[in-house]
């Protein structure tokens, strides 16, 4: 009979617990996701997008890319892209389409580069530090 009541009591401080928790986490404010912001093109670094997020390639100069690309070397352009305020479309994809082109080309004008689409190492190096 001991042991029943102390499971008892037991289950009911578990599920008084609980109820608080749920409590708590319904008065938390909602987050948006950073996709859900769209940063205006060529202001700066969004600050929607962690740029530590943006990390899918880790060489130091990765290879040079143009559209029909895929993977995640265009993962980590579109993800600078979009962090600088340039638009590529619904999401980060790794593939690099009309819209990344688009994107890339106004990138380079807004910062002197030769606006030919093509990420090389002076298009990476701005991509990287602005």
């Amino acid at each position: 009979m001991q042991i029943k009541r102390g499971f008892t009591v037991s289950v009911a401080a578990l599920v008084l617990a609980g109820a608080a928790t749920v409590a708590a986490a319904a008065e938390a404010p909602a987050r948006t996701p950073p996709a859900a912001t769209a940063p205006v093109a060529g202001a700066g670094p969004s600050a929607a997008i962690d740029p530590a997020f943006c990390g899918f390639d880790n060489r130091l100069t990765p290879p040079t890319i143009r559209e029909g690309a895929a993977g995640n070397t265009v993962r980590e352009a579109q993800c600078l892209l979009q962090l600088w305020g340039f638009y590529i479309g619904p999401g980060i994809d790794g593939a690099f389409g009309p819209l990344t082109t688009k994107a890339t080309k106004a990138f380079q004008t807004s910062r002197g580069l030769t606006a030919d689409g093509i990420i090389g190492p002076n298009t990476w190096t701005r991509l990287r530090n602005g």
